[in-house]
């Protein structure tokens, strides 16, 4: 065999057994933590790496030190699984919890139409506008975030997965309140567009004049209501 066929068929064979060996780490199965195991990753031995979980999903941040590292400021998130934080901005406490259950309207703050920015008080307006989802959806958002940014690690036990590593029913809800939140914020998106700009006159007599419109909670269930 001339060598020149004999040093492509050794590439055939290198780039079949680089092909086997992928296959083999995408589908091998992902580390499954305790909670008790995870918390020993929070970042203050500087020999071990730093982890942290949202939604169930460990992540190795390891290379944002500075920030998930004693002193920085996501410091609170190493080790642990603090989903609810990511939307009720509560570091402290109950606050560092992965539950998503009961997220309210006093726990969070929703951006509203362009530069508009208020929180939800009415339980009425609460059902309406579907906050909770929309929160969910916030947190998945930033699942995928450190899925495109950092090292996946594996599945915690215990509320998004069990034991096995499968997804709860937990977790599945989650997944579908997400879904919806999507459609929420993507109606929203389309009903912005439609929201009319300032509309201005101006008369020797009157002098000038702006009118613009306001979104408000009573927006919610009437429509504008306009102020000059």
């Amino acid at each position: 065999m001339a060598r020149g066929a004999r040093f492509l068929l050794v590439l055939a064979l290198l780039a079949a057994l680089l092909a086997v060996v992928l296959q083999l780490y995408r589908h091998r199965k992902p580390r499954l933590w305790m909670v008790e195991e995870l918390s020993v990753y929070n970042g203050t031995n500087e020999e071990l790496p730093i982890l942290l979980a949202i939604l169930g999903s460990v992540f190795d941040v390891t290379k944002g030190r500075s920030h998930y590292g004693p002193g920085g400021g996501y410091h609170h998130f190493a080790g642990r699984d603090a989903s609810r934080a990511f939307v009720s901005g509560n570091f402290t406490g109950d606050g560092l919890t992965d539950s998503l259950q009961g997220l309210s309207s006093s726990e969070c703050r929703i951006k509203a139409f362009t530069d508009f920015t208020f929180s939800l008080y009415s339980a009425n307006i609460f059902d309406m506008m579907d906050f909770q989802f929309c929160q969910v959806n916030s947190v998945v958002d930033w699942r995928k975030f450190y899925f495109e940014r950092y090292i996946f690690a594996g599945k915690l036990i215990g509320r998004y997965y069990d034991s096995e590593g499968n997804p709860t029913k937990y977790l599945k809800g989650v997944e579908v309140k997400a879904k919806r939140g999507t459609q929420l914020l993507e109606k929203q998106k389309s009903d912005e567009a439609k929201i009319p700009g300032c509309n201005s006159k101006w008369s020797q007599q009157e002098g000038g004049e702006v009118s613009i419109l306001v979104p408000s909670p009573f927006f919610l269930t009437h429509g504008f209501i306009s102020c000059c």
